[in-house]
């Protein structure tokens, strides 16, 4: 998903931790979490590990990351209830979503000797101004959101996504808008890493199909006090002629801007990004947010067989359903565990020991099958970018983006 600056979820293991072998003398198996893992327990030592998270808990884009924490939340207290001698815990870090206040929360995991794995960081600035740090202290890392296309080409070797990147999303989205019948589309970003990145591959994208395409920024800084005037912009998108807007853009200002739309009479199909797709986007956009489509290389769980029994949980923990990216970081959060155990059944639990196993991982999680490349990004095959719709404040799952037509 995004490119905010996102705090990571590390998961340290003590130097003690280590040898959970010498734990095996009354192994048993029992099940993992929702994901599909399994690991053995029995031991009397009750040997506990500490999974990292850093996210933005507060400010504007605290929703997305309590939506991931909650994710993370529900698998480790589901592994702990199966996996009664071999026990984890959360260490959550907020990093604002900005990129100039996630690197004091990298930090407090990195230098964390119990933190042996990490769960983000969830937005794309926050990831390029701190991942060097989690890399450097050999902590891996999996991010459930962090979507910029440049992130996997940075030879981080402690560095993994789980979803489609920008490129991905960005192009799917673009052959959507193309296919389904518009001839001139006005693209707007934020200038942020993940709106610039996203609106960049959808203007590119939508030029290859011979759409005509105008551009336009409206720049937003992370973590400001102030919300730029979106009433030029939309009176700008409206005399333009255009028949559909893409914004690459985050959730809040998104709002803002769909209420400038609606002021200046734009009536063309309107498109945002993973960004976007948030119920902060749907509170604050109230009746200007209907019925805007939103792309995403995310799960919609209430539709996901895989993932019924994830729905069934979360909503009982939480007492909500289950949002954008809260899925993603349940499967990040498992296939870490799995790797911890899988290091563990080896003698030795570090994080390089981890960083070892999560390379070699084959993992069924209920949002996709995880199976790394060298770079760190989940192998083609098994990565799906979905379209949301806005309906009646809702936002709706309409499936796989490839096969609507309409």
């Amino acid at each position: 998903m995004r490119n905010r600056t996102l705090t990571t979820i590390a998961v340290v293991v003590t130097a003690s931790a280590v040898a959970l072998a010498g734990c095996s003398s009354s192994k048993k198996k029992s099940s993992g979490g929702l994901g599909g893992g399994s690991t053995t327990s029995g031991s009397s030592s009750n040997q506990t590990y500490t999974i990292g998270f850093i996210g933005a808990l507060s400010g504007g884009s605290a929703q997305l990351g309590i939506n991931e924490k909650q994710g993370a939340t529900l698998a480790i207290s589901q592994w702990n209830a199966a996996n009664k001698g071999f026990q984890a815990k959360l260490d959550a870090q907020d990093s604002e979503g900005a990129a100039a206040t996630a690197p004091a929360a990298a930090t407090a995991l990195t230098t964390n000797s119990s933190v042996i794995a990490t769960i983000g960081p969830a937005f794309s600035g926050e990831s390029k101004a701190v991942d060097p740090t989690f890399c450097a202290a050999g902590m891996p890392i999996v991010t459930a959101s962090a979507s910029n296309a440049t992130l996997q080409d940075q030879g981080y070797n402690c560095w993994h996504r789980i979803i489609p990147n920008d490129n991905v999303e960005g192009s799917q989205g673009a052959d959507w808008l193309a296919r389904t019948g518009s001839k001139k589309v006005f693209v707007l970003d934020d200038g942020s890493p993940y709106g610039e990145g996203v609106a960049t591959t959808v203007a590119t994208e939508l030029k290859a199909k011979n759409v005509s395409v105008v551009t336009g920024r409206v720049p937003y800084v992370t973590g400001s006090t102030t919300s730029p005037n979106y009433n030029p912009i939309a009176n700008t998108i409206v005399n333009d002629g255009v028949d559909a807007l893409f914004y690459g853009g985050y959730d809040s200002q998104t709002a803002l801007l769909a209420k400038a739309l609606v002021g200046a009479g734009f009536k063309g199909r309107e498109v945002s990004g993973n960004g976007s797709k948030d119920s902060t986007f749907t509170t604050q956009g109230g009746s200007a947010a209907e019925k805007w489509y939103l792309t995403c290389g995310c799960q919609d769980p209430t539709k996901a067989p895989a993932a019924a029994s994830f729905v069934t949980a979360y909503t009982a923990m939480f007492h909500q359903a289950p949002s954008t990216y809260s899925a993603e970081a349940f499967d990040a959060a498992n296939v870490l565990l799995d790797s911890i155990k899988n290091a563990a059944a080896k003698g030795t639990v570090t994080r390089a020991s981890v960083l070892t196993a999560l390379n070699a991982e084959n993992f069924p999680g209920i949002t996709t099958t995880i199976k790394f490349q060298s770079n760190g990004e989940v192998i083609p095959s098994n990565l799906i970018v979905n379209l949301f719709q806005v309906k009646g404040g809702q936002i709706v799952g309409l499936g796989d983006i490839t096969k609507i037509n309409s």
